[in-house]
């Protein structure tokens, strides 16, 4: 307890160990080491709309480009507004279309040592499946879908 207020809990979980990649790990990785990152959040820092606008010009397909990486409005920040972009293509098709497709893009764990991988061809095919299950279900462009899955 804080101050003997039955209202508050202190957090007694404070965590300050630093677990480093092995050195092979890191290698591989697209930011192998502490500087690294540190070198690209700084960028990321001093100059937001230059970092964002590359970045996501770099790393995300677009079906039609933005001019302007970010403006805000009286409710937040409008991200990418004239640019046209699909969330399933970047983290999906695209990796397909690239020959990718073999590649592991989910490796699912459960409780007794249950495993199942999906390659990036497998879950494009999957996604797909949904898709035309819920055009089936005359969910059509615009409408909103949400899932609750409980514990």
């Amino acid at each position: 307890m804080t101050d003997g207020s039955a209202s508050e809990i202190d957090n007694v979980m404070h965590e300050s160990r630093v677990f480093p990649p092995s050195a092979e790990f890191a290698s591989r990785s697209r930011i192998g080491s502490m500087d690294e990152y540190r070198a690209l959040y700084d960028r990321s820092i001093a100059d937001p709309e230059r970092f964002w606008g590359e970045s996501a010009r770099e790393e995300l397909h677009w079906f039609e480009p933005f001019r302007t990486v970010f403006r805000r409005t009286e409710t937040g920040v409008e991200w990418f507004p004239e640019g046209k972009t699909n969330l399933s293509y970047n983290c999906l098709d695209r990796h397909v279309a690239a020959g990718l497709g073999d590649r592991t893009a989910i490796l699912w764990e459960g409780e007794p040592g249950d495993r199942r991988t999906l390659t990036y061809a497998e879950l494009l095919r999957e996604t797909e499946r949904f898709a035309n299950v819920l055009k089936s279900l005359g969910v059509v462009a615009g409408d909103r879908v949400s899932i609750y899955m409980p514990m």
